[in-house]
């Protein structure tokens, strides 16, 4: 646990497989579940229906154009409590202002209809939270961001928890021991988000 958070020191944790996991204001847990949940970048299989009928539903998609508010969209769960704390806030919006964050929208006309947000560090992709106020509209935000991960050269994209909504999506677990490992060989690979 620490007290304080600082774009370095989040940095360093997702580098040795760790994540803050903060339960309210003022101190933050760290997590390395085990086993570690990701997205197949190498072996990405048909998307499955409900994913394909997000794609078709035309939801514009748009990388790092409302960092802030994906945030704050993922934080505001009304009845959930969020993680994403004012001191989360205030760090990854500096670390998006330094390049190493990024944030992935759906758009239904003007209106942000979902997105989701992360840390990119070589060939790591730490997804973070996402959100939608429309259905199908987070899956669109992160079919998006599948693709243009293994298009770029990403080698991991971590979802961190496997969960129902993820396990749709085609994720996986995989050991601890096996994710550190992929870490260290991705964080050399000179892939870039943007």
């Amino acid at each position: 646990m620490s007290r304080t958070l600082s774009p370095a020191l989040v940095l360093e944790a997702y580098k040795a497989g760790i994540f803050p996991w903060p339960v309210r204001q003022g101190l933050v847990p760290w997590a390395s579940p085990d086993p570690r949940a990701i997205f197949p970048l190498q072996a990405m299989e048909p998307w499955p229906r409900t994913v394909r009928r997000a794609l078709k539903a035309g939801f514009r998609v748009s990388f790092d154009e409302a960092f802030d508010d994906v945030m704050r969209a993922c934080g505001n769960r009304p009845g959930e409590g969020t993680w994403i704390t004012p001191d989360i806030l205030s760090t990854y919006s500096e670390l998006h202002r330094l390049g190493w964050a990024h944030s992935v929208e759906a758009w239904q006309g003007r209106t942000l209809a979902g997105g989701l947000y992360g840390i990119a560090l070589g060939g790591l992709f730490a997804g973070e939270s996402m959100f939608h106020r429309v259905s199908g509209a987070s899956k669109a935000a992160f079919a998006a961001c599948a693709e243009r991960l293994r298009d770029r050269g990403f080698r991991i994209f971590d979802v961190q928890v496997l969960t129902p909504h993820l396990s749709l999506l085609g994720c996986r677990e995989i050991p601890r021991a096996e994710y550190r490992s992929r870490v260290r060989e991705a964080l050399h690979q000179p892939a870039r988000f943007s």
